[in-house]
């Protein structure tokens, strides 16, 4: 399936923050891409804020309009606050739990193990990186892939006390999904409200 495979320091120097994780350029270079980027001056209209928004959260879990839209329209039609829902939609996503397990540095390399078949869900292998977590089930590494370089690169020094809503287990190299994360838990820097606005128009 199609995702975004261009440079991510560009991206995240349109948003003016890092939502692919430590970016050395940006670091360096904090204004928006281009030749007169220095200089530009930024939109401010309301569409151009909301619009803007939306973007930034389809790059930091890497969905794209149209799985970003179903999950919408899906958190529309659940109870709760909308925005909020949509957000644990997407924390739930199994490239996503995977990431937040510290199994992988990036989201984007959580997604590579999903798809070579790297990840279990309930003892079962799971190769479908939108596949959505529920409550209670176990996320873990496949027994064949325990041994892997990249996955012990990435558990090295990692806190799994930061997210409450998962529980991990070394004996599986995995953990459990406890439940949906309160919307304080979830770290992302995303105006999910703004969003909700800009579908709702």
């Amino acid at each position: 399936m199609a995702r975004y495979i261009g440079p991510k320091s560009r991206i995240s120097r349109r948003f003016g923050e890092a939502i692919f994780g430590p970016d050395k350029v940006l670091s360096k270079r904090n204004f928006a891409p281009g030749q007169h980027g220095n200089n530009r001056r930024k939109k401010s209209s309301e569409y151009g804020l909301m619009l803007a928004e939306k973007q930034k959260a389809k790059y930091t879990y890497g969905v794209l309009e149209r799985q970003f839209r179903n999950l919408f329209e899906k958190a529309s039609k659940t109870s709760g606050v909308t925005g909020e829902v949509l957000l644990q939609l997407l924390e739930s996503r199994l490239d996503n739990v995977v990431f937040r397990l510290g199994l992988a540095p990036t989201r984007a390399a959580a997604r590579q193990l999903v798809s070579h078949k790297h990840i279990t869900v309930n003892g079962q292998v799971v190769n479908i990186p939108s596949f959505t977590v529920l409550p209670g089930q176990i996320v873990a590494v496949r027994e064949k892939a325990k041994s892997l370089e990249v996955i012990d690169a990435a558990l090295a020094g990692f806190n799994h006390s930061k997210y409450p809503w998962i529980e991990w287990d070394e004996s599986v190299k995995g953990g459990k999904f406890l439940h949906m994360p309160e919307r304080a838990d979830i770290p992302e820097n995303i105006k999910e409200q703004m969003i909700v606005e800009l579908y709702s128009k």
